[in-house]
């Protein structure tokens, strides 16, 4: 294996962001890489790429909203850039480079197309980073994560696990997907880093909230602290809650807590702001209430309408970090969420509020109507931010040391025994990514594990728009 000590010192190293979805998609997996490309490129000590779907217009006019489409990747990445700078204050000083992907109706999420390892040249294929690495790496089919890069770093981002628990025969789907994420992470990925204990255990695995917030919101919340030590209450609006309007996203437990408890919360009123495919049964849920539910489509979480709000609610339980919950307390209001493993970065906040229980739910929301939130520190904003989120990024995978061989892998204490071990697992992993690359090869065997068709090759019309050459079809193969 290549060692990141080998990485010549007349250049820069090279991290390469490989992440599953790209703005105008307002999804965490096209934000937060976004935001960790910009903040990991800003001081130049490090040349840095992000690698971002390309998707062709049919597949573009299902999952970008507004009706924005894009009729090139120079045009794509004309408006990611134009997004970043307006947030950040700063130039993007990363490059940015497209894989083709095709997006699967039934799972919402895109899926990489052909070897998406061939975006970066074999002699700058120093760092690796996945976001989401089980996703992008389900259906891999091409090289070796781990020997086309020195170092593979996962970022799991999702509750896989949570989510398909509740559809049909979700025990069972749940139980297997494990198995697979398992696996693909491990015979793919040197580290991996879970977002929050909320997420599947891995092996080689660290928890680190390596997430930080829009700077906009922190200069929002600076603002009205200042408001609030001028005026008795700087905030006119009670609570909300805003999220993709998925049963999934916290909506089904805010719904069931109210209805159990609108008796204890009279006069209560909640707005609820979204859009998404379960829109309409989210309505109609918030019409039988007694209690006053407003629901109104989704909008930036920046817009001035919500400034006014005092208490933001996040009762969910499938988050794993839920970056509106890290932007309420950047804009100083109070949250109310559950005590689950996703909120524990969280509770280091004194505007923070949760609860254990229904009881403990309606107590909370009683009293962070009546009282202010506390004044942020300095020090408080600074873990909020992409700064410091980009500090803990480098310190858990060692990138703020020197590169040397213990980057990768620590001396063993008993050289002889341990190495004979580490290349048998070495080997073991061999084996598990040849029959992964093997299996995944082959069109039947995709379908059979739900990999949308044609999904193993790019396609005629995307290797026009990426200027790639026409992918050679395997026999027996039908894309």
């Amino acid at each position: 294996m290549a060692l990141l000590s080998e990485i010549s010192m007349e250049r820069k190293p090279h991290i390469a962001i490989f992440t599953t979805a790209s703005l105008p998609w307002m999804t965490g997996t096209a934000v937060n890489p976004l935001f960790r490309a910009a903040y990991l490129a800003n001081g130049g000590e490090r040349k840095v790429t992000l690698v971002i779907p390309w998707l062709s217009l049919k597949d573009q006019e299902l999952v970008y909203t507004n009706k924005l489409t894009f009729g090139s990747p120079s045009l794509h990445e004309t408006y990611v850039r134009q997004w970043l700078e307006e947030r950040t204050g700063f130039l993007s000083r990363f490059d940015i480079c497209f894989y083709p992907g095709k997006f699967d109706k039934e799972k919402r999420s895109i899926i990489a197309v052909g070897d998406i390892t061939k975006v970066i040249p074999d002699e700058e294929a120093d760092i690796a980073v996945l976001e989401e690495p089980e996703h992008l790496t389900w259906y891999h089919h091409g090289r070796r994560w781990k020997a086309k890069f020195r170092l593979v770093i996962g970022v799991i981002h999702t509750n896989y696990l949570e989510y398909v628990k509740r559809e049909k025969n979700g025990k069972l789907r749940s139980f297997l997907l494990k198995y697979i994420n398992s696996w693909v992470t491990h015979i793919y990925c040197h580290k991996v880093i879970r977002l929050s204990a909320a997420t599947q255990d891995f092996s080689r695995s660290v928890i680190c909230n390596i997430h930080g917030v829009n700077p906009k919101f922190l200069e929002i919340g600076k603002r009205k602290q200042e408001q609030q030590e001028k005026e008795n209450g700087a905030f006119s609006k009670g609570a909300y809650y805003i999220g993709k309007m998925v049963w999934g996203k916290g909506y089904r437990e805010l719904l069931q807590l109210l209805t159990k408890y609108q008796n204890q919360l009279t006069g209560l009123q909640v707005d609820l702001y979204g859009s998404g495919e379960d829109s309409n049964e989210v309505q109609e849920a918030a019409r039988k209430l007694k209690l006053t539910v407003k629901v109104y489509p989704g909008r930036d979480h920046a817009d001035p309408l919500f400034h006014e709000y005092k208490v933001f609610i996040n009762p969910s339980l499938s988050d794993v970090v839920c970056t509106t919950t890290a932007e309420a307390l950047a804009m100083g209001k109070i949250v109310v969420c559950a005590n689950h493993p996703s909120n524990e970065f969280f509770k280091q906040f004194p505007n923070c509020w949760t609860y254990q229980d229904g009881d403990g739910f309606v107590r909370e929301t009683h009293k962070a109507l009546i009282d202010e939130p506390a004044p942020l520190t300095d020090e408080q904003r600074h873990e909020l931010s992409w700064e410091a989120a980009t500090e803990r990024f480098l310190r858990v995978v060692k990138l703020d040391q020197p590169f040397t061989v213990e980057t990768i892998a620590p001396t063993p204490h008993f050289m002889s025994t341990s190495l004979r071990v580490l290349d048998l697992r070495s080997k073991v992993e061999d084996v598990g990514a040849f029959v992964h690359n093997t299996a995944f090869g082959i069109e039947a065997a995709r379908r059979a594990f739900g990999a949308i068709p044609g999904s193993l090759q790019p396609d005629e019309e995307q290797c026009k728009e990426l200027g790639l050459a026409p992918a050679t079809r395997k026999r027996g193969s039908r894309n």
